[in-house]
């Protein structure tokens, strides 16, 4: 073999050594960028911010919060405006199924408007509940609590709704603000609001 082809053999070595070399810390950084994207654990997050707090409400965010939860994910519950009264110890108990408005009520709205209505449709749905064995949200809020669900409590609501810590179950957190609801939110993989 002459050195001039030997010379071009060792130069097109080193160049794809090189170039080897080069996407090879392209990896690396790729690699890194995922890891730091995701918790170390690669734990999936999950925000939900409860704005509703009539009875058929409280429901959903309760159990897709155990849910995602009972599979490992980090979730948060943020509970702002209305949606404060499913962590209220007191008015959790006396949340109403609203039957105005409400497309799926087998009934039209003059008559669901009819004073009463919201009660005997709470306790029509509350007897449902019971004999299909179905949680009741006292129970779903004990379980996401026991799952490691954060339960917040937006403070400005709090504060606007006349509300202490106290009033709410034990195990909520308060005093959250909405910036790091937001915070918790732009980390998340799923975001949702009910």
């Amino acid at each position: 073999m002459s050195t001039d082809t030997s010379q071009a053999v060792t130069e097109d070595a080193d160049v794809l050594r090189a170039r080897v070399e080069e996407l090879e810390a392209t990896v690396e950084t790729l690699e890194e960028t995922v890891a730091t994207a995701t918790d170390d654990d690669g734990q999936k997050k999950m925000t939900i911010v409860a704005t509703q707090g009539t009875f058929d409400m409280a429901y959903p965010p309760l159990i897709l919060a155990s849910t995602a939860a009972a599979f490992d994910w980090e979730v948060v519950v943020f509970h702002t405006f209305w949606g404060l009264d499913i962590l209220h110890e007191e008015k959790s108990k006396n949340l109403k199924l609203s039957a105005v408005g409400n497309p799926n009520m087998p009934m039209p709205n003059a008559i669901a408007a009819v004073p009463g209505m919201d009660s005997l449709a709470t306790r029509m749905m509350k007897k449902r509940i019971d004999e299909n064995d179905t949680a009741t949200i006292q129970e779903l809020i004990d379980l996401s609590l026991d799952l490691g669900v954060d339960l917040q409590a937006c403070q400005m609501t709090i504060e606007l709704m006349g509300y202490d810590d106290d009033d709410f179950y034990d195990g909520v957190t308060t005093g959250v603000g909405a910036a790091t609801a937001l915070q918790h939110m732009a980390e998340s993989d799923v975001q949702l609001l009910v």
